[in-house]
């Protein structure tokens, strides 16, 4: 077991966390990690307010263990939800692609915040805002990471803050956690690898090509929903890549996105404005690539559908080739951090 800062401020057996991914973390799977002594996170972004609430609940009802819930700042609906999460006393926020306007009421009743940055200036930014922790996030992981790797992000990140740092980008197992431990880190989140686990929502067909998957399949690019990210490499992604912007269907993903959000036209005319006035937030071109990425990602994760559907993941794919229950994942994690750290020690001169 590792004691570190991360499960000390947390309360957690465990220095890994579960990345809050949209449609893929759902309550089945945070309570599963918290569980089996990790960092549950429930992603909100894709909830209207009652049903944040709904979710925060039925986290609750499948473990006493603490959770947090991911909220990106310049989607919809982000100040209702984070609103919905500090009234039902959510022990962990953990925030993205925005300034964080709730600290202070977070903190009011014991709770911690976690802002997630990909920069060395976002990371010095968000300690000064009062942050308990930060995600780091590097090149190799799936969603959004900027062109620094992890290798490099981490230790430069570690010397400029004082407050608790997750490595995120490239970890799966228990090796890396020793390495991120190493590199100045006090855990891991991972998103990949525990998507790949028997309590992930993930249609099969998907979870099977990133087994089959190597380390260089993956493509990098703003042009699946708007902002920098990773996918997994399939006919539908390399076709997003080469093609131009993609105008009607955009607006049909825009209409169908509306809807799942349960906008208004006004309210999704607001949204357009917000971002593109947001600092670390999307113009609103990238707002219509965000509309199809969304889709396509439903349809890899509901449908399966390999013809159209894209799925962000992170080049950890090459290393991943099994789908194991979260505990076993876990159990076997933290075993491989250890011999990973005695083997070091042997090697000491």
């Amino acid at each position: 077991m590792f004691r570190t800062r991360m499960t000390e401020l947390f309360g957690i057996m465990h220095p890994v966390m579960l990345a809050g991914m949209n449609w893929i973390t759902e309550p089945g799977l945070v309570a599963a990690v918290c569980n089996a002594g990790g960092l549950g996170m429930l992603a909100t972004a894709r909830f209207i307010p009652d049903e944040t609430r709904q979710n925060i609940r039925e986290v609750r009802r499948l473990t006493d263990r603490p959770f947090g819930i991911n909220q990106a700042l310049a989607l919809p609906g982000a100040r209702e939800n984070v609103e919905v999460a500090i009234e039902e006393k959510v022990p962990i926020i953990n925030y993205a692609l925005g300034k964080p306007w709730f600290i202070e009421r977070v903190h009011g009743y014991g709770g911690k915040v976690i802002g997630t940055t990909a920069t060395v200036r976002h990371a010095i930014k968000a300690e000064q805002l009062g942050c308990d922790a930060l995600i780091v996030t590097g090149y190799e992981a799936a969603g959004h990471g900027t062109i620094a790797t992890s290798l490099i992000l981490i230790p430069v990140v570690a010397d400029r803050v004082k407050i608790p740092l997750i490595a995120a980008g490239g970890f799966y197992n228990g090796r890396g956690l020793a390495a991120a431990l190493s590199l100045g880190a006090d855990g891991v989140s991972m998103g990949t690898r525990f998507a790949l686990t028997r309590e992930s929502l993930v249609h099969d067909n998907f979870k099977q090509l990133c087994l089959k998957a190597t380390e260089q399949d993956t493509l990098y690019s703003n042009a699946f929903d708007g902002m920098p990210g990773r996918v997994l490499k399939t006919k539908a992604a390399e076709k997003m890549m080469k093609g131009g912007f993609p105008v009607s269907e955009s607006i049909n993903s825009a209409r169908e996105i509306r809807k799942l959000f349960k906008l208004s036209y006004w309210q999704f005319i607001g949204l357009s404005l917000r971002m593109w006035r947001a600092e670390e937030g999307s113009p609103i071109w990238a707002q219509a690539r965000q509309a199809v990425g969304m889709r396509r990602h439903l349809k890899a994760i509901n449908e399966g559908n390999i013809e159209e559907g894209i799925l962000f993941a992170g080049q950890d794919c090459g290393g991943i080739n099994d789908l194991p229950g979260v505990r076993e994942l876990m159990d076997r994690i933290i075993t491989e951090a250890a011999s990973a750290c005695d083997a070091i020690q042997v090697k000491r001169y």
